[in-house]
């Protein structure tokens, strides 16, 4: 990972920095399962400087952006270039204070405590991925707020107070306009450093393409971006929900058409069927049939033929 922030130009300062973070910060080793090996890497060398001086600096950070932009993934590969274990934090109806620390339970005829994802992470010096934090509820929040401000402590109910590892750090993401979503309160937001994601660029949308098949070929994989443009551009304009605007999906129909499916097969079910509408499906087919030939195959994506 920190050759690939190289390969980024991110400063030889703040990578010397990662380096001497790590190594003063050594992992146990009943958490080295939870140090990722991010699948996917994110592109932006301005995003990645933002974000790792945050972090190494003490602060938390909030990744805010539309769908697609790399939040979840981005996320990921900060964990792993600073070596942290990663605890992932869904918010959702149900997630009370009980579920972010710990309650009580029933083991070998005994009351003991089983400790929650915020507890755990606190405790090992972990990276706190809270995902959707914008959905959590009231209750939830009120448990964050002596986490993330300068207290840095979690009051457990009944049991003790703990402090955090120095090195614990969380990563909050959100998106607008979801259902169930809600304006973060001043409150919470001001616990943040906030990063605002901007959409991947054709460029860098490439060069995530051929990191995850660099057999692919360099025009496939500007015909393929330059798709997934289009498709964002008729969301910008309302002409279409963001229901095929799925980078996921688009990975994902790349790896169908390697495994043996056409590439109109594969984006029928990997962006096309995911507008349940019938004419904004029509609409999204017509965007696809005007830029791709869907009867490629793997020979004309992974081999010399032109396309």
């Amino acid at each position: 990972m920190l050759d690939f922030l190289r390969q980024e130009g991110i400063d030889e300062g703040l990578i010397a920095r990662i380096e001497e973070y790590r190594s003063s910060r050594p992992v146990a080793e009943e958490d080295r399962l939870r140090v990722p090996s991010p699948k996917f890497r994110y592109y932006g060398r301005e995003i990645w400087q933002l974000a790792i001086t945050a972090l190494l600096s003490g602060e938390n950070i909030l990744l805010v952006g539309p769908k697609a932009t790399g939040k979840n993934v981005f996320a990921e590969n900060l964990s792993a270039v600073f070596g942290r274990p990663e605890w992932d934090i869904s918010f959702y109806l149900n997630t009370d204070a009980s579920t972010l620390i710990g309650t009580d339970t029933f083991r070998n005829g005994e009351v003991s405590f089983r400790k929650g994802p915020i507890y755990a992470c606190a405790e090992a010096g972990g990276f706190g991925i809270l995902d959707e934090i914008n959905m959590a509820k009231n209750e939830s929040l009120a448990v964050l707020h002596a986490t993330l401000d300068f207290r840095r402590i979690i009051d457990v109910p009944g049991y003790s107070r703990i402090s955090l590892d120095p090195a614990t750090r969380f990563i909050a993401t959100m998106n607008y306009g979801y259902a169930g979503t809600r304006e973060l309160n001043e409150a919470l937001a001001s616990r943040f450093m906030v990063i605002n994601m901007p959409v991947i660029s054709g460029g860098d949308l490439e060069k995530l393409l051929l990191q995850q098949h660099p057999d692919l070929k360099p025009e496939a994989a500007a015909q393929l971006a330059a798709l997934f443009g289009e498709i964002r551009k008729k969301c910008e304009s309302s002409e279409i929900s963001t229901k095929a605007l799925d980078l996921r999906g688009l990975l994902a129909a790349v790896n169908l058409v390697k495994n043996g499916l056409s590439l109109r097969e594969a984006l029928n079910i990997a962006i096309i069927n995911k507008s349940f509408d019938e004419f904004e499906r029509t609409l999204v087919e017509d965007l696809v049939s005007a830029r791709i030939d869907g009867a490629l195959t793997k020979d004309d994506l992974f081999t010399g033929k032109a396309l």
